[in-house]
């Protein structure tokens, strides 16, 4: 026979605390995953982590470093001269993003001769480099493309042999190495600045 509960008999305390509590435990579960749901959204809607996979950026960064890309970091003003960018390779979209730093913007004048890089005519400082950089040319950078090259300049397959990355290929910048933890580093775009004359 079926016991019926009624006013007149009501759920024994323990029982009336039991239900209540195992509520309350799965309405803070599905709290829990909605607020992680929604920053995971978010984060990833703003934010992109990659690992370096090769040895094209040191002595920057190096295979293995884990680096933080913002998405929106050029939303409301354009790439600037040295700044470290993550894009999508121009001869093969599909491929595995690139990573590397912006040495011409949009009209400039690239010219790498003997251990010199020429922007315009005026030498850039590029402290950034262990070594000097080999493979030279010249080139005259198109509107809405930019010109790249890797800190490991002759290990680096960059815009001196496939060419300039188009804006919309720019997945966005590199902010920062956040692992391992002993290469933690924030990555400004202090380097690749004229040098006077």
């Amino acid at each position: 026979m079926r016991e019926l509960r009624s006013e007149e008999y009501p759920d024994p305390p323990e029982e009336h605390s039991q239900r209540g509590g195992l509520k309350r435990f799965a309405r803070d579960i599905l709290e829990i995953s909605l607020i992680s749901l929604f920053l995971f959204v978010s984060i990833n809607t703003l934010s992109a982590r990659i690992r370096i996979e090769s040895v094209s950026m040191e002595p920057t960064l190096y295979a293995g470093n884990f680096v933080v890309v913002s998405k929106l970091a050029y939303q409301f003003t354009g790439p600037s001269r040295g700044d470290i960018i993550v894009f999508h390779y121009p001869p093969n979209p599909e491929q595995d993003p690139y990573i590397k730093r912006i040495i011409g913007l949009p009209g400039d004048q690239v010219i790498v001769e003997e251990d010199d890089v020429l922007i315009n005519g005026v030498r850039i400082a590029e402290p950034y480099l262990d070594s000097p950089t080999r493979q030279g040319g010249e080139w005259t950078i198109p509107q809405d493309s930019l010109f790249v090259m890797g800190d490991n300049r002759n290990n680096s397959s960059d815009s001196r042999s496939w060419g300039v990355v188009p804006v919309e290929n720019v997945i966005g910048k590199a902010l920062v190495v956040y692992w391992p933890p002993n290469k933690w580093e924030l990555l400004g775009s202090s380097y690749a600045i004229a040098a006077e004359p």
